[in-house]
């Protein structure tokens, strides 16, 4: 098959296709197959040209760190989770996320995500010990906590999201899972919490729920924003 990935060698460099020759058996993930295109000491591209490694990044490959975030055939998602069995056709495409600023090839810099949260000063670890057990019945029955503390912050989410541009003032659905979950969890920061939540989602989502087709951890957004809009 073919496999055509954009790459971009720096920051500042334009990007370009670049496409390769690959036979592979239709069980291994797109994580694999980068790394099998990665492995000879001369890579080739399909015309015999020899190039440089491609560039991206992963960590634990079992789908629970998102490190490995790219649009595969115009779809968000994980590469290790992507099988190339379940891909249609002959040709694979990869790219970039385009909601970040590219560093190298396929890797990109998410940093705008922590540093939103950190301006908002929404953090997980402000949570309170005496404030256990004052979530109600109903949600703790419904797990929602638990589901919304399982986002990677891999940023497929705000791929798709037609309101979130570059970490501007509307700030995606990561942003809207953390301010439910650090608000049901710390009653002392929970005012605070609404007022950033209405400024930076609550009043700019246009409501399209792309972000729940993508997300690798299939988190409901839709639930948090419900309980966030309530209070």
């Amino acid at each position: 098959m073919k496999v055509k990935i954009q790459r971009q060698q720096s920051p500042v460099s334009e990007p370009y296709w670049e496409t390769f020759d690959a036979d592979v058996p239709g069980d291994m993930s797109i994580a694999g197959l980068i790394d099998h295109l990665n492995y000879r000491d001369d890579i080739l591209d399909e015309n015999g040209r020899k190039t440089t490694r491609i560039g991206w990044e992963c960590s634990c490959l079992q789908g629970i760190c998102g490190s490995c975030a790219m649009v595969i055939n115009e779809v968000p998602a994980l590469a290790c989770e992507t099988f190339v069995k379940d891909l249609k056709g002959d040709e694979i495409t990869i790219r970039p996320l385009r909601k970040f600023p590219v560093i190298h090839d396929l890797l990109v810099d998410r940093s705008v995500i922590h540093e939103n949260l950190k301006k908002m000063n929404i953090f997980i670890r402000e949570y309170q010990p005496e404030d256990q057990g004052r979530a109600s019945r109903k949600e703790r029955e419904h797990s929602l906590q638990y589901t919304a503390a399982k986002c990677l912050k891999c940023g497929l989410c705000l791929e798709v999201c037609p309101n979130y541009t570059n970490g501007k003032n509307f700030f995606g659905a990561i942003f809207a899972n953390d301010c439910y979950l650090v608000a049901s969890r710390n009653r002392s920061k929970a005012e605070n919490i609404r007022e950033a939540y209405g400024e930076h989602f609550g009043r700019g989502c246009s409501k399209a729920f792309s972000c729940m087709d993508v997300c690798p951890m299939e988190i409901p957004t839709i639930a948090s924003m419900a309980r966030m809009n309530r209070k």
